[in-house]
C-alpha cells in the first residue's frame, strides 16, 4: 500500500500513475491514514504551504517519525524540498523532514515561464525518461551517502537517492512514463 500525501499539490497525477501500474494507493490527509503504509509519495506543489498544512493537520510529527524509522519515500519537486535536510530560498517557518542529506534551492530553474521539458538519463532506468520541470528546485549539496541519479542539461543535480528515499526535482507523474515510479516500487 503506497500513500500519497494529499494535503496540496499534484496528488491526482500520482494516483493516476499508481492506478496505471495497478499499485494499491491511499490518499493521506490525516495521521490515521499513515497506518499500514509500505511507502509514501510526497507530490509537487508549494512546499511552504504543504509544510504548514502538515503541521495544522497533525501529520508532520507522525510522518517524520515513520521516515526516521525507514518508511520508503519518493518526493517530486516540493516533495524533494520537504525531504531535504537544508532548504535555500525558503521562509524561516518552513519545515522539512531531513530524510535526505541534501541542500536544495527552491525555484532554482526560475519562474513559471521558465518551466521546461527534457529527456533525462537516470541511473537504474534503462531508457531516457521524460522530465517536466515546473518552478523546480535543484540540489546544491549531497551528503556522502547520497547517490546522484540524474543531472539536468545545465549540470544541476535533479534526482537523488539515499537508502530508501528517492527524490526528483521534476514531475514524471505528468507524463505517461512510469519508469521513475517503478524504480521507487523496487526500493519499497
Amino acid at each position: 500500500m503506497i500513500g500519497i500525501l494529499a494535503v496540496q499539490g499534484g496528488v491526482a497525477e500520482h494516483a493516476r500513475t499508481l492506478e496505471t501500474l495497478r499499485v494499491p494507493a491511499r490518499l493521506v490527509r490525516r495521521p490515521e491514514h499513515l497506518v499500514g503504509l509500505d511507502g509514501i509519495i510526497l507530490p509537487g506543489g508549494e512546499s511552504t504551504t504543504i509544510s504548514k498544512l502538515l503541521e495544522l493537520g497533525g501529520l508532520f510529527d507522525p510522518l517524520s517519525k515513520l521516515l526516521q524509522e525507514g518508511l520508503p519515500a519518493y518526493g517530486t519537486c516540493a516533495g524533494m524540498i520537504l525531504l531535504a535536510s537544508e532548504i535555500l530560498d525558503t521562509r524561516a517557518d518552513a519545515k522539512s523532514f531531513g530524510a535526505l542529506d541534501i541542500t536544495v534551492r527552491r525555484n532554482a530553474f526560475g519562474r513559471q515561464v521558465d518551466s521546461f521539458e527534457t529527456d533525462l538519463n537516470i541511473i537504474g532506468i534503462a531508457k531516457p525518461v521524460p522530465a517536466v520541470f515546473i518552478r523546480a528546485p535543484w540540489v546544491e549539496r549531497v551528503g556522502n551517502d547520497v547517490e546522484v541519479l540524474a543531472t539536468a542539461p545545465n549540470g544541476a543535480i535533479v534526482a537523488v537517492r539515499q537508502n530508501n528515499v528517492l527524490a526528483t526535482s521534476f514531475h514524471p507523474e505528468l507524463t505517461d512514463d512510469t519508469a521513475v515510479h517503478e524504480l521507487f516500487f523496487k526500493m519499497v
